[in-house]
């Protein structure tokens, strides 16, 4: 009979097997209702792939445009067609606000958005949800407004638009110009100025006057030259976690049964790329809920951190705001370590305070390091939807 530990390391071998397949046969995928597509938040890429892979090639094909738009940010309703009949130039940028690959991208875009929206520009945002509180338009037009998003902003809550363009990708943009329809697109991160290229040439091949605007230097933001690995981007719910490619989940006993709460018992045998948990945990389809309040914090989800940089998406299951403590190694974060929403109370432990459904940075490390990275909170509130990773330098 296997051991406990050799149970994990066969079915952590098997999942690795299936994930490097479905990583060496596409950049990323989604169906309809956008239950397989995800941001990586691991390496720059949409899904997991190569940074670099994107389609060169122009698709005249049917016109393309918005539908089934729930609400608008930053604009009345636009058409793509219409703005093309104007002369414009289109960039569609699908994107999600707790992904952290789209949100890498948001400094290149507010860059162009600055230099050619008076230039003949017009960049449009097409919000398609990755979780169920993505849809709601207050949350987004927070996130809007924390970005620094003035560009027109489409909710997508359906899919439509994504359906429409046949899209699998977060991040992903599409260049629409008046003769060519889409002549340009890029999934994922990166080739910044080779976008802005195609951008330039775009505007100019409509007539517009773009002399004397500079072209960006930062092709591809610079990565931590010392990491040869970094930890993927894992989810906490079973509606992923049971996929071919998940097995998200240390514990056998999460798969048991969905929906299902019961007492976890941590045995400290950790295997990477998935979490473990201790103390009394609900797994919903898109979440691991801690199911009870408690005086101390006894209760956590650890995993094995291979990265520099570590986020986690998390909702408020309730009204209150609440406490969710950081440790690294068993050890509180030193400020040197802190992400951007890290705080410390007056022992010196290391926490972020969870008042909104969001991306919460937590860890930023000078260099890249494996590390035990927990998080635990007497909240019964506290509901981990995705951890996503990063190995660049001075970035999440």
């Amino acid at each position: 009979m296997l051991t406990l530990s050799e149970r994990r390391y066969r079915r952590f071998v098997l999942v690795g097997v299936s994930f490097a397949i479905v990583a060496a046969l596409a950049c990323g995928s989604s169906d309809a209702e956008a239950t397989e597509a995800s941001s990586s938040g691991q390496n720059g890429v949409a899904s997991g792939g190569d940074p670099q892979r994107r389609d060169m090639t122009p698709r005249p094909g049917p016109a393309l445009d918005v539908v089934g738009i729930a609400d608008w940010i930053n604009s009345d309703p636009i058409s793509i067609q219409e703005t093309l009949d104007d002369n414009k130039v289109v960039l569609v940028d699908f994107w999600t606000y707790t992904c952290v690959n789209c949100l890498r991208t948001l400094p290149f875009l507010q860059d162009w958005h600055e230099k050619y929206s008076d230039r003949g520009l017009v960049i449009l945002g097409v919000h398609s949800p990755e979780f169920e509180f993505e849809k709601d338009l207050d949350n987004v037009e927070m996130a809007v407004e924390d970005e620094g998003i003035e560009w027109p902003v489409a909710l997508d809550s359906d899919m439509r638009t994504w359906r429409a363009f046949g899209n699998r990708f977060w991040p992903a943009k599409y260049l629409l110009t008046p003769s060519e329809g889409v002549e340009y697109t890029h999934f994922g991160e990166g080739a910044y100025v080779e976008t802005e290229e195609q951008i330039r040439e775009a505007l100019e091949d409509a007539g517009w006057d773009i002399s004397g605007i500079p072209i960006g230097a930062v092709n591809n933001t610079a990565r931590d030259g010392t990491a040869d690995r970094v930890t993927r981007e894992i989810y906490g719910g079973y509606e992923r976690s049971y996929h071919p490619q998940g097995l998200y989940a240390g514990d056998d006993e999460y798969y048991i049964e969905p929906d299902s709460t019961r007492f976890y018992e941590d045995d400290g045998d950790y295997l990477p790329q998935q979490f473990f948990l201790h103390g009394e945990w609900t797994n919903g389809p898109e979440a691991i809920v801690h199911a009870r309040e408690t005086d101390e914090l006894t209760d956590y989800i650890a995993l094995l951190l291979e990265a520099r940089s570590a986020n986690v998406v998390v909702q408020p299951q309730g009204d209150e705001e609440f406490r969710v403590y950081a440790t690294l190694d068993d050890e509180p974060l030193a400020p040197e370590e802190a992400g951007d929403d890290i705080e410390f109370d007056e022992d010196g432990n290391s926490y972020f305070l969870v008042d909104e459904a969001r991306m919460y940075r937590v860890v930023e490390q000078p260099e890249f390091r494996t590390r035990l990275f927990k998080l635990s909170s007497t909240s019964d509130e506290f509901a981990v939807f995705a951890y996503t990773f990063g190995i660049y330098d001075g970035g999440f």
